[in-house]
């Protein structure tokens, strides 16, 4: 059996959780969310908390479910549509909001994995986003500084790991996850599958385990759509 593996999501945050840490959380939307490990943070009664993710959800859905009981006091994000909770805490001064360009939060966090503090980026000259940030001028050119992300834990969705760690994502739902992984003082990911060690083509890997202190099987899950759009049938 796995060192890594842990028979749920409180098992495996149990000893990392603290009030006011910094959590960076993988996903896009409901797409490559780590729902099970969000729910423990909730039921774990934290707070204080930032979270560093792309956005938080939909309404009581990912980090929507902590917006709802009020334990979380900052949010690192690029997108804040289809969260009503989220926009009402926001604009009544109840959540304090970083707002990052996409390319650039994920690029925060992949430096702060790589042990980068900082990089300078066009993106943002000239708008809110470089409001009191240093801006350095490079032939001719203005760019702003962003520092690394460096989280105290990071939470993460996967398809599938092997016994030591090494992770593979689905598709999209691969997103911010791996940044976000590699960015984490401790890394605990939730998968679907965990199969032997050796089984899963080196090339094929993700996340490599030496990224991934702690896992879990989170399946079955449910497919969740965060929009649906419908049209009438046309008459035949």
């Amino acid at each position: 059996m796995s060192k890594k593996l842990f028979p749920d999501a409180a098992a495996a945050l149990n000893g990392l959780l603290k009030n006011d840490i910094l959590i960076a959380s993988g996903g896009f939307g409901l797409c490559g969310i780590p729902e099970r490990l969000l729910d423990a943070v909730r039921d774990s009664g934290v707070t204080g908390l930032t979270f560093a993710s792309n956005n938080a959800g939909i309404d009581n859905e990912g980090i929507g479910k902590l917006l709802r009981t009020r334990q979380v006091k900052k949010m690192i994000s690029s997108y804040v549509g289809e969260n009503k909770e989220f926009e009402r805490q926001y604009l009544a001064g109840e959540l304090e909001v970083e707002f990052c360009p996409q390319g650039t939060l994920a690029e925060r966090m992949r430096a702060g994995g790589a042990g980068i503090p900082g990089f300078y980026t066009k993106t943002g000259v000239g708008t809110l986003v470089a409001e009191g940030k240093e801006v350095k001028n490079f032939d001719g050119q203005d760019y702003v500084l962003e520092r690394g992300i460096v989280a105290d834990l990071a939470l993460v969705k996967a398809w599938k790991a092997d016994e030591t760690g090494n992770v593979v994502f689905r598709k999209t739902a691969r997103n911010f996850n791996v940044p976000a992984a590699t960015c984490g003082k401790v890394c605990v990911v939730e998968v679907e599958e965990v199969v032997p060690a050796g089984s899963i083509d080196p090339d094929s890997i993700h996340l490599p385990g030496v990224y991934v202190q702690r896992m879990i099987v989170g399946a079955p899950y449910d497919k969740k759509i965060e929009f649906r759009t419908t049209r009438s049938r046309e008459a035949v």
